[in-house]
């Protein structure tokens, strides 16, 4: 249950009196049934606020949109980057200077698994909120 609204400008003298309940489930996943809880590995979607070790919601059920960040197979291997939609191509492009564009001129070679809605970054370090075990080393 979220108690109250923080205001990240000026302090609010109404916050005192406004209240919601919020549901994680309903806020991180609008198709349950279709999506999926995934970990970030790399460094290469960090101009996205997605960094290493990052929780990513999933949905499997949305349609993949130019601009969008997806979750993407590739010759067999797994990525994560920004969607972007060409006449004669497709480029799955990374969030940081320093990795190259995925072209993809072949539509067989990619197949989409999701779009990335949400993106669960820590603030404090695993170890000291004592959540060292969720997640594996």
């Amino acid at each position: 249950m979220v108690n109250m609204l923080l205001s990240c400008g000026f302090p609010s003298p109404a916050a005192d009196y406004e209240s919601e309940q919020v549901d994680l489930n309903r806020l991180m996943l609008r198709h349950p049934d279709a999506s999926y809880l995934a970990r970030a590995h790399g460094e290469s979607m960090t101009g996205a606020g997605i960094h290493d070790g990052d929780v990513l919601a999933v949905d499997r059920s949305m349609q993949a949109q130019d601009g969008d960040i997806v979750v993407a197979c590739v010759e067999g291997e797994y990525t994560v980057k920004r969607l972007s939609k060409r006449f004669d191509s497709v480029a799955l492009v990374a969030e940081n200077p320093a990795f190259k564009p995925i072209v993809v001129r072949n539509a067989d070679e990619l197949k989409i698994f999701g779009v990335v809605v949400l993106v669960l970054h820590p603030l404090v370090t695993e170890g000291r909120r004592g959540l060292s075990y969720v997640r594996p080393r």
